[in-house]
């Protein structure tokens, strides 16, 4: 498609339903799971949708599929709230600090949230057997946040780590496991994200002081 072609008020207005259709296929994918998990079926979301069944498929070839788009939206509209959230922050650890353990703080707030959070555990390790990458995608937004202030406080001199693109990795995967326990189980988890931070900021070659 040529550029003049690309700016033609057609393929504008076009390119606008298509978005507000996947918008609304997604949001409809998440009210569902908020009241059922990812047991809802294929006729139930286009209803709730609003769509007709091929235009789920126009955008989607599987459900499963679909989950990994929820997923990844999830990830990317919760990690723009966090990042937003931060900004005031003026230094690098207490930014990193907030991502690391502001996760946790977000369970038992909102039974809806609770909800979308067990959906994302359980579904999140059934797809991993089956689309490695495509979810290894999804985590990109978070694991690119916490790159970010590592390697500023690096800059700083605040930590002390050689490969802070690779320890962003493991610390995502670290917060992510302790996410999915405490959605789960009961108990008092006040002093759990003190301690998470704790690890993660000796991992990282810095001190409390």
């Amino acid at each position: 498609m040529s550029r003049a072609e690309e700016r033609s008020p057609v393929v504008q207005r076009s390119r606008k339903r298509s978005a507000e259709q996947v918008h609304s296929i997604l949001g409809a994918a998440v009210r569902l799971i908020e009241k059922k998990g990812d047991t809802f079926t294929t006729q139930e979301l286009v209803k709730e949708a609003g769509v007709a069944l091929q235009t789920f498929y126009r955008y989607f070839t599987s459900k499963d599929e679909l989950l990994i788009a929820v997923i990844g939206d999830q990830m990317a509209t919760a990690t723009a709230q966090w990042e937003a959230a931060a900004s005031e922050l003026d230094d690098p650890l207490d930014r990193l600090r907030f991502y690391v353990g502001h996760v946790l703080g977000t369970l038992g707030q909102d039974p809806r949230r609770d909800a979308l959070a067990r959906f994302v555990i359980g579904t999140h390790w059934r797809l991993h057997r089956v689309f490695p990458e495509e979810l290894a995608k999804t985590d990109k937004p978070f694991v690119g946040l916490l790159h970010k202030e590592i390697q500023s406080a690096v800059d700083r001199g605040q930590l002390t780590t050689a490969d802070a693109e690779g320890d962003a990795w493991f610390i995502a995967e670290l917060v992510r496991s302790v996410y999915h326990y405490w959605a789960y189980a009961p108990g008092d988890r006040d002093d759990v994200q003190d301690r998470l931070w704790e690890f993660c900021l000796r991992a990282l070659g810095g001190t409390s002081e």
